[in-house]
């Protein structure tokens, strides 16, 4: 990753166009391997709400990592599931969507925008969760530092949930 290229910044309600951009792009249906999809009106809560990293080439988003309260989450059928698993320290948040365009993965933007996140919430769980089937994203958040604490079946597909300090 050349660092003069490519931006690390917070997001601001003019980056949601983007996020939500790829994010759709990054869907099941469109051979993407996101869990779920936020309306408008959520993503803008939840960039309101707590840090949302951005990678940015040239102004256009090129990756996305969200932080977000247990609360805003609580009726998301797969984050229930996952805080039934695992609820995490009192003051946990939800670490993810993660998101990474495909022309601009393997220069280490997820390592970078998890370190901004880091910064920005120090001494904090993060919680989250991983397809149990997507060993690339597993690989890469071991990487990180993050670790196993639970697993649950949702819709008939098997999850891992990880969890870290930040």
């Amino acid at each position: 990753m050349n660092p003069t290229d490519i931006e690390i910044a917070e997001a601001t309600a003019a980056d949601l166009e983007g996020i939500l951009d790829l994010q759709a792009r990054n869907q099941p249906d469109r051979g993407g391997t996101l869990s779920h999809s936020f309306a408008r009106e959520r993503m803008a809560a939840m960039v309101a709400a707590m840090p949302v990293i951005v990678a940015r080439r040239g102004g256009r988003v090129i990756g996305y990592l969200v932080s977000s309260p247990l609360s805003l989450n609580d009726d998301v059928p797969i984050l229930q599931a996952t805080l039934a698993a695992y609820c995490g320290a009192s003051d946990a948040y939800v670490y993810g969507p993660i998101c990474v365009d495909v022309d601009e993965r393997g220069q280490g933007l997820s390592r970078a925008m998890f370190a901004a996140l880091r910064k920005r919430l120090p001494g904090r769980e993060g919680i989250l969760f991983i397809r149990h089937d997507n060993a690339a994203s597993l690989s890469t958040h071991a990487k990180m530092g993050m670790r196993t604490v639970a697993t649950f079946t949702h819709g008939g597909v098997a999850y891992d949930v990880l969890s870290y300090i930040g």
